[in-house]
């Protein structure tokens, strides 16, 4: 999902509370001030209006129940292609059922509203402000949109019809851009550019950096289709499909509309839009608090460090000085932090004398008694404190709390296809396979486990994972 997707998204929330606050102020000042329409005269009893404080805390419930009621019903989605006018008739609808919840309200306590002349202007105060800044966040979109900034990128794989009358509404749809197609028919579609073979697939997704590829038809046989997929969970490009074409893993799948046609969408993982959100707002404050709550350990830890043996305090760098990097997201590459648990200049051993001392299968290595640790950092290591540090990588958005664990360079370049799977989202200090038993795992059992809960991703799921992980690591299960 493109970043401005999501900032799209959000921003709306704080406009829309912020024009339900203005409108309801409008409306009080302007009727507090006396007459407001020319020649017809409206008595006002000031001394029935609360005090502009209480009225100030009142107008808050009221914006918080329309954030409610606009995100019940989907007015926050962060896959908006509602044009300007199907944009305002939802604003318009859902604000009258809004504005009918507060009138409810107090008939419900049996009280009245202070002024119901102050509740109508108010209510079409706030309604004109809602639809106006609904606007000129539609204008500001499509300007950046017409910059080629936020636009998702398609490749379209077929040529039927089907294909035609895609492309077709696609072009009219500025949020999407079709770089081209590619058919292993000879049949032309008009006004799109072929871009040659299947076999090419690889490179014209590089050339072009494709969002999502569409497949239109029945063109591929199923061993292409597979492929097809297999190369857009590899590289993450997001993969859509006209119905009926793929007999295949269809447990999480959405139906979304692209340019006024339904397509049935292959989601990776529910860590899309609100969910992205959600686990980042928790980690960052999760993180956060745990550095604070943990820095008398830390520091204990540190001193401990340097009496055991000598060296730094954190394993920051590798043998020959160069940063301690993980594989993060998507393959991208970030700075490591955890405590220093070996006698320095012994890392490179792991792939060179105790190499033979390898008893795990798959790319990541595990040598059991590793003769490198020193006393104090076998503790660090069986009760997890060595990792601790990695809650200074998930404040900065390079980890998360919860997911796969992070591996060297040079054993994700080990994976096999279906393992880079695993970096669909950010790796994680904890996770399913930790839970589940730890570094005695089996490569590939370790990568169904974190297969299933990128798939399955809830938050309720990532706390039963941290809190499970105190009772792993509290029975002293040992750690590599």
């Amino acid at each position: 999902m493109k970043k401005s997707e999501i900032a799209f998204g959000v921003l709306r929330i704080p406009t829309d509370f912020t024009m339900v606050v203005l409108g309801f102020m409008l409306g009080y000042k302007i009727r507090l001030n006396g007459d407001f329409i020319p020649g017809m005269q409206f008595p006002l009893d000031a001394s029935t209006f609360p005090p502009v404080n209480d009225y100030f805390q009142l107008v808050l419930y009221f914006a918080a129940l329309l954030i409610a009621v606009f995100f019940f019903f989907g007015l926050y989605s962060m896959k908006n292609t509602d044009g300007p006018l199907q944009e305002q008739r939802k604003v318009i609808t859902f604000s009258i059922v809004w504005i009918l919840l507060v009138t409810a309200y107090f008939f419900a306590v049996r009280q009245v509203f202070f002024s119901r002349l102050v509740l109508g202007m108010s209510f079409i105060i706030t309604l004109a402000l809602l639809i106006t800044a609904r606007l000129i966040l539609h204008l500001i979109e499509r300007q950046l949109l017409r910059s080629d900034i936020g636009t998702i990128k398609l490749l379209v794989i077929g040529s039927n019809k089907i294909t035609e009358k895609i492309v077709k509404n696609l072009k009219a749809d500025p949020h999407y851009r079709i770089v081209g197609y590619i058919s292993v028919k000879n049949t032309e579609i008009s006004g799109l550019r072929r871009l040659g073979s299947l076999n090419e697939l690889a490179r014209m997704v590089r050339k072009f950096s494709v969002d999502r590829i569409i497949q239109t038809g029945h063109d591929l046989d199923k061993d292409q289709e597979r492929d097809v997929l297999d190369f857009c969970k590899e590289n993450h490009v997001e993969y859509s499909f006209v119905p009926d074409i793929l007999e295949m893993e269809r447990s999480n799948v959405e139906i979304v509309t692209v340019a006024g046609l339904p397509l049935i969408h292959l989601k990776p993982t529910p860590l899309e839009g609100w969910g992205k959100i959600v686990k980042r707002v928790f980690d960052t404050l999760a993180s956060f608090f745990g550095l604070i709550l943990l820095s008398p350990l830390f520091a204990l830890v540190a001193i401990l460090i340097k009496l055991d043996s000598t060296g730094p305090v954190l394993f920051t760098k590798l043998d020959d000085g160069s940063p301690a990097c993980r594989v993060g997201q998507n393959g991208k590459l970030f700075k490591f932090y955890k405590f220093r648990t070996m006698r320095p200049g012994t890392h490179n051993l792991r792939f060179t004398e105790l190499a033979e001392r390898n008893n795990r299968k798959g790319p990541v290595l595990k040598i059991k008694d590793d003769p490198r640790v020193t006393p104090f950092g076998r503790l660090l290591r069986r009760t997890s404190i060595d990792e601790l540090p990695q809650l200074w990588n998930v404040l900065k958005g390079d980890m998360s709390m919860v997911g796969p664990r992070p591996h060297i360079p040079e054993e994700v370049a080990d994976y096999e296809k279906h393992h880079k799977f695993l970096l669909t989202i950010k790796p994680g200090i904890t996770g399913l396979s930790q839970i589940s038993g730890r570094s005695d795992l089996d490569f590939e059992e370790e990568v169904r486990l974190d297969t299933f809960y990128i798939k399955h991703w809830t938050i309720f799921r990532d706390l039963k994972i941290i809190i499970r992980t105190f009772f792993v690591v509290w029975g002293g299960k040992a750690a590599d």
